[in-house]
């Protein structure tokens, strides 16, 4: 209460305050027949006694008719409440304030949805009035957990470990390779800043420039559409380090991590586990394995390689042909016919990958299209690779390892979304599984032209040692020194150990990537000029706070999030510019036909 003109915030007020003359300001929650109101802030909430005598009726009829939402200035006597009347569901429940003399200091008109976080609204409405939407408990119970998270992560690496915290410049320049970056015009004709999905550069000249222990908590920005765990504009905690290895970044890490962690979320466990990116793929179909259940990849190709199947047979005779599975712990009893179709549809569309079910009955046996082609023996080392139980149900597919690993991956998290759904329990929401997936390798095939190469990370990312001389001369074996932080199943961090060398950093973008490396001579040249061995990570704050809390969508965590088409929807932005206010930077808008119409009519 320093500073303002309050006593006591809405939710301090206990037994010990009775009889104290207190001043409370706040919002009306709700009010009862004009005998008593519920006031609220940021703290909580404390029950007013609306006064019923003549020598308050001027009160009385100000309190009974503030609209729900009004400010309020309120000064009374704290009462205890009568006996049988104590709520113990409230902190201030054992106590009342008895109204003396109450101001309106802003009325509040009707609203367009009730401020309680068990009303449901749409978030497009949410996101409209966005001011109304962080005034309930719950966006704001957010905010602040956020913000000492946040503190607490200062603390521990400037405080604690002798980090420097910098700020770096949001125009720059475009970064080859990547995710796509927003423009901005300058008065200089055809020449343009981009914003920077982070501050990559700046952090490891940062560390050219001998400052050793970089820190920020960075804005980042993406020119892709949003999803539930991605907006335009983020945050991340960005951090770089001299002289450190893999092992000194995940240590750090860590106990970054246990320091700041909400005490009311339970502790974590430290080292986290640690996986390579090649056991991730192949036991739970991802980069980022929720590690919460099991119902992992099984490879059963030896069970079935002897078998006459012939779609077996053609996937085994690939190079990297295999068959795989996963066993849906009580299958038949809590998936439906209709539940099975949509799994195998969707390997179906989103994968090319074609599913076979295998039922495992009460009596033991096994119900599926392919057990007329398998003996006894076979069904049995079945069964026990795959550790199949009665009402089990499996999905089976053949082909690529990594089309086939990918699938499963992808119908596993679907099974479990349809087994929790149905009421099985089966991922702990209290629980926090932390996992480490390293050895990724250094580049990937594009998409689009699979014969040319793209970073698995970013193109400044440095070998694996064991992998260094690989690099020139069959670069897809390359390893990286890239690592991961995955929490529940959701990237949260994401880091490296940097290329230092001038020479291989060139090598890396021109005969390698094929990038013109002279939008990056500014660092290479940096590189040049005794540049220290380095590595950093950067963690995902939005994303982290949001499984902290356990939020459907990161926007739950962000005061003012963008839609999830990047719009934001109580500022209606972007916006419109006149042709006059573009002139300076040399730019015209060239409008669809139809817009072109529209604006005519």
């Amino acid at each position: 209460n320093s500073f303002v003109t309050r006593t006591n915030t809405c939710g301090e007020l206990r037994s010990a305050h009775v009889g104290q003359k207190v001043t409370l300001y706040g919002w009306v929650q709700y009010q009862r027949q004009g005998l008593f109101l519920v006031l609220r802030d940021f703290q909580g909430l404390t029950q007013v006694i609306i006064p019923q005598d003549e020598a308050h009726s001027h009160v009385k009829e100000l309190l009974s008719n503030a609209p729900v939402e009004s400010v309020l200035r309120v000064t009374g006597t704290v009462s205890p409440r009568p006996l049988g009347q104590e709520n113990p569901k409230m902190p201030t429940g054992d106590i009342e304030v008895k109204a003396e003399t109450a101001e309106i200091l802003n009325s509040c008109k009707k609203l367009p949805f009730e401020i309680k976080d068990f009303i449901k609204k749409s978030e497009a409405l949410r996101m409209q009035y966005r001011y109304l939407d962080l005034r309930s408990s719950r966006l704001q119970s957010n905010l602040r957990l956020r913000s000492r998270v946040v503190m607490r992560m200062r603390e521990y690496l400037c405080n604690l470990h002798g980090f420097v915290d910098v700020e770096t410049p949001t125009l720059f320049k475009r970064t080859p390779g990547g995710a796509k970056e927003f423009l901005v015009p300058s008065r200089e004709a055809g020449k343009f800043y981009s914003l920077p999905q982070s501050p990559q550069q700046f952090k490891q000249l940062l560390m050219v420039g001998g400052l050793d222990r970089y820190f920020q908590v960075a804005r980042c920005y993406r020119d892709e559409g949003s999803r539930p765990d991605r907006q335009p504009e983020f945050t991340q905690i960005d951090i770089e380090m001299s002289f450190v290895d893999q092992a000194g970044i995940q240590r750090l890490i860590e106990g970054l991590l246990q320091h700041s962690w909400p005490e009311e979320r339970g502790s974590i466990m430290t080292p986290f586990p640690s996986m390579t990116y090649e056991k991730a793929l192949a036991e739970y179909g991802t980069d980022k394995p929720d590690t919460r259940f099991g119902m992992k990849i099984v490879d059963i190709s030896d069970v079935l390689r002897g078998s006459n199947i012939h779609f077996v047979q053609n996937a085994l005779s690939y190079p990297h042909g295999s068959i795989r599975a996963i066993c849906i712990p009580q299958g038949v009893r809590y998936l439906t016919n209709k539940d099975l179709e949509s799994l195998k549809e969707s390997a179906k569309s989103q994968f090319n990958q074609e599913i076979m079910e295998i039922i495992r009955r009460p009596d033991g046996s096994l119900k599926s299209l392919l057990t007329k082609f398998l003996g006894e023996k076979e069904q049995s080392k079945l069964i026990q690779a795959l550790n199949m139980q009665e009402d089990d149900v499996v999905l089976l597919a053949a082909g690529g390892h990594k089309q086939v690993c990918s699938a499963l991956g992808a119908l596993r998290l679907l099974s479990a979304d349809l087994l929790e759904a149905a009421g099985l329990a089966l991922r702990d929401p209290t629980a926090f599984h932390f996992l480490w997936v390293v050895d990724f390798p250094l580049f990937l095939p594009k998409a689009e032209n699979p014969t040319e190469l793209e970073s698995a990370h970013h193109p400044f990312t440095a070998p694996h040692p064991s992998d260094a001389s690989l690099l020139y001369s069959d670069p897809t074996k390359v390893r990286s020194q890239h690592y991961d932080l995955v929490l529940n199943g959701s990237e949260v961090g994401g880091g490296s150990i940097r290329i230092h060398s001038a020479e291989q950093q060139r090598f890396v973008l021109e005969k390698v990537l094929k990038e013109d490396s002279e939008v990056l001579s500014h660092l290479i040249e940096a590189l040049e000029f005794g540049a220290p061995p380095h590595g950093g990570i950067a963690l995902g704050l939005d994303r982290l706070i949001s499984l902290i809390v356990d939020a459907p969508s990161i926007r739950d965590v962000i005061a003012f999030p963008k839609s999830f088409r990047g719009r934001d929807l109580m500022g209606n932005a972007p916006d419109c510019v006149t042709p006059e206010e573009l002139e300076p930077y040399h730019i015209q808008v060239s409008w669809p036909l139809e817009e072109k119409e529209a604006k005519k009519n």
